[in-house]
């Protein structure tokens, strides 16, 4: 047996490395008051293998724990005996320098701890993948970009040249009704690849992702992009991210999770539908997507292209601080692309023809722009605001929630059979399961009772009968969804984000429910309510074409007059300022707390320590995070400037090292800058 197997085997004959024997490595050990990298000895035997960017495993606490090793180093500024690196999980480094410090920034940002973010960037290892022969690159076709599409917008040209010269340029994109958005970023990726630098693209969904991979390939070649997601299994997801790690893929489309992929060399980042929910990553420390962009965009100096058919408060603060330029068409050129879009009740001769358009759920003007687009040929695109049958019961009169009498949670059907009796079934809590037999609205003292929302399934049945004869497809609300549709006289009912694409576009589109949309409790439901008539609206074929959309709300509201005139620019600086004038992100940094009156306390006095200025809205109490649990919980919502961002994200998270130090066993959520705040 060889010297260097012995020292291996023997932890009384290690010697440190000759050369750099200290590595800095962050531990997997999730805890505030420990979120920093902690020294080690490199044994000799590891010298080889113990690179920056692989996974090594130390004691830590007295037990052995994962890690990343960061650095080396000729010397510790620890002053007692350093712990050995008990071994070297594999030799390849899948952390990168440039992705070690965007995830150091990215929780710096969120208040978070560093290995929580690491979590996030570096999929998990799957050792056979690593141990495969890697394939060779496949050599790109030149690609041929046709300027025309972008030359549609005011400066998209000049941002495809930006591109092709490897300029820093950051844009706000509003893409046209109608677009082919997919080609379009596909267009501007292949600039990016003509100057020899690298792409990554991030988009809400698996089916954009194969719309856009698609549109890259054929520019790219198959083997020029890679798609990145969470539906791939363990051990491909593993072998793209390695191409991309290794250098043989420069250019990445996926979604959320995709935005750290270790893409050398990067030229252009992109995000499409920024304000889609799901670009907010669930896990701690709840990081968005166009912020992660935008601090890599910042550290490594490449382009950042923000892009939709709507435009957040957030991205517009990007364009009126000066830091984006916005990508936008002329007023005349909107015009030609988008459908009519009439609210129901838009004129004093729409109510005389059709006195109830305003209370009816589906009104005169809907039928008749459903049964024109079917006699030309062309599919309907019905949007429901929410899936199932019958999610959730309402007043008859005042629209208010109906709710349980005993736990206060909301009514609605179970959709079983009505029993053996044959009578109508009764509303049952969705909490507690209790039948209601005999409601009586607690704010107006109606009996009666409405669907708050009809389901995608109840309006497929509705429209069904209305149109006999007709297909009616569902995607989404329980149903699969579908990629595309077929450009056949047809109704599809769909959930907002699961509208099915149509080769030609759709002859109209029925935008139902636009009240129950814009009830909801939530800071960004304008936002929200335009962005989703917006995607399905831009699938209709232009006016010129005979294109009609129809949404169901009062005309009157200034979310329905911006989507009347296809002004989501306008919109956002309108929602960008009635939010600083109300002191709301983004205007403002706000962090959620949320836990247990005692840790909710805690936190919020800690940071009021550090930042006596800081302003504390409530406590006020949430609803629990399960039904049936006991236990109250609370949220606080504390609130600075935007220039005290980084001060309260210290704070926070000074506040949180407190309370781990100690050990404190009641859990606290802090989210900074949520996207919901009810």
């Amino acid at each position: 047996m060889s010297t260097v197997a012995r020292r291996g085997r023997n932890r009384g004959e290690w010697r440190p490395a000759a050369d750099l024997p200290v590595a800095r490595v962050v531990v997997d050990v999730p805890l505030a008051h420990l979120d920093r990298p902690f020294d080690y000895r490199v044994p000799d035997h590891l010298d080889a293998d113990a690179v920056p960017g692989v996974r090594v495993r130390v004691r830590f606490a007295g037990r052995q724990v994962d890690g990343f090793l960061l650095e080396r180093v000729a010397e510790s500024a620890h002053a007692g005996r350093l712990a050995w690196v008990d071994k070297v999980v594999s030799a390849e480094p899948v952390l990168t320098a440039e992705v070690a410090a965007l995830c150091r920034a990215v929780a710096d940002r969120y208040a978070g701890v560093l290995y929580d973010v690491l979590r996030l960037a570096v999929p998990p290892r799957h050792a056979r993948v690593e141990a495969e022969t890697p394939k060779e690159p496949e050599p790109a076709p030149p690609a041929e970009i046709a300027p025309a599409g972008w030359a549609r917008y005011a400066r998209g040209s000049a941002l495809l040249d930006a591109l092709a010269g490897g300029r820093a340029a950051h844009a706000v994109w509003q893409a046209l009704p109608g677009e082919d958005w997919p080609q379009r970023l596909a267009e501007a990726v292949a600039a990016t690849v003509a100057a020899g630098r690298g792409a990554l693209v991030v988009v809400p969904d698996q089916r954009d992702v194969d719309a856009l991979h698609a549109a890259c390939a054929q520019l790219l070649g198959a083997g020029g992009v890679v798609a990145l997601t969470a539906d791939l299994g363990p051990a491909e997801r593993y072998r793209r991210w390695l191409a991309v790690r290794r250098g043989q893929v420069g250019v990445v489309v996926g979604t959320r999770s995709a935005a750290f992929a270790p893409v050398q060399r990067l030229g252009l980042l992109a995000v499409w539908d920024d304000g889609d929910d799901l670009h907010a990553e669930p896990r701690a420390p709840y990081p968005h997507v166009r912020d992660v962009l935008v601090l890599r965009a910042h550290a490594v100096g490449a382009a950042l292209l923000v892009a939709g058919f709507a435009r957040t408060a957030e991205a517009h603060l990007l364009v009126e601080s000066g830091w984006a330029r916005e990508v936008v068409a002329d007023r005349i050129v909107v015009r030609d692309a988008m459908p009519r879009i009439a609210p129901v009740g838009e004129s004093d001769a729409h109510l005389v023809r059709d006195p109830d358009a305003r209370a009816a759920r589906l009104p005169h003007v809907a039928f008749e722009a459903a049964r024109t687009a079917l006699a030309a040929g062309r599919p309907v695109l019905v949007q429901v605001p929410r899936s199932g049958y019958l999610p959730w019961l309402a007043c008859g009169s005042c629209r208010e929630t109906a709710r349980c009498r005993h736990c206060a949670g909301p009514l609605g059907f179970t959709g079983r059979p009505a029993g053996d009796s044959g009578g109508a079934e009764l509303p049952h809590c969705r909490w507690c399961g209790r039948p209601e037999t005999a409601f009586r609205c607690p704010g107006c003292g109606s009996r009666r009772l409405r669907a708050g929302v009809v389901g995608a399934g109840r309006t497929a049945d509705e429209l069904g009968r209305a149109f006999p004869g007709t297909t009616v497809r569902a995607s989404g609300g329980g149903a699969p969804v579908l990629a595309t549709a077929a450009q056949l006289p047809e109704l599809v009912v769909a959930t907002p984000g699961a509208e099915p694409r149509v080769p030609g576009g759709y002859g109209a589109a029925l935008l139902l429910d636009g009240w129950a949309l814009l009830s909801r409790p939530d800071l960004r439901v304008a936002e929200e309510t335009l962005r989703r008539w917006l995607a399905a609206a831009g699938l209709v074929v232009p006016h010129g074409a005979g294109g009609r959309v129809v949404v169901m709300a009062d005309p009157e509201l200034p979310v329905v007059q911006a989507l009347v005139r296809w002004d989501p620019a306008g919109h956002a600086g309108a929602e960008l300022a009635g939010r600083a004038e109300v002191g709301f992100p983004p205007a403002v940094r706000m962090a959620s707390v949320e836990g247990g009156p005692t840790a909710v306390a805690e936190v919020v006095d800690g940071v009021l320590a550090d930042l006596p200025a800081a302003e504390v809205l409530g406590p006020v109490e949430i609803e629990p995070e399960r039904p049936g649990d006991a236990e109250m919980r609370e949220r606080a919502l504390v609130r600075v400037p935007r220039a005290q961002g980084k001060a309260l994200a210290a704070a926070l998270h000074a506040a949180q090292a407190v309370r781990t130090a100690r050990k404190a066993t009641d859990p606290v959520r802090v989210r900074l800058d949520p996207v919901e705040i009810g």
